[in-house]
């Protein structure tokens, strides 16, 4: 695959960030999706269409989410506290080859 070793670092949410990271995801690059913890990415719950929740749990997953966020990992980072903050930095400064993010100004 033509991006295959491109590590990418996605704090992008709802629609344009990750159709972006998915397309580069899909040509190889290694994509890491930061989420709030506890919480995740706010697509985690939109729908319907959900799968999961079989056995009642309440476990069911967003297909939007799951089709958008294929080929990608996650990790839950607090990036309103000092020490995300710093783990945020590092992965972008000493990992990551593009950092893709879509915040508000501000």
């Amino acid at each position: 695959l033509p991006l295959q070793g491109l590590r990418v670092l996605d704090f992008s949410r709802v629609l344009a960030g990750p159709w972006c990271t998915m397309l580069l995801g899909d040509a190889g690059a290694s994509v890491v999706k930061v989420e709030r913890p506890l919480v995740g990415d706010d697509t985690r719950k939109w729908g319907p269409p959900f799968v999961g929740d079989t056995d009642n749990s309440n476990r069911k997953l967003s297909t939007y989410f799951l089709s958008i966020n294929r080929n990608k990992k996650s990790v839950a980072i607090d990036i309103k506290r000092k020490a995300g903050l710093e783990i945020c930095r590092k992965l972008s400064t000493e990992w990551a080859d593009v950092v893709v993010e879509n915040f508000k100004r501000g």
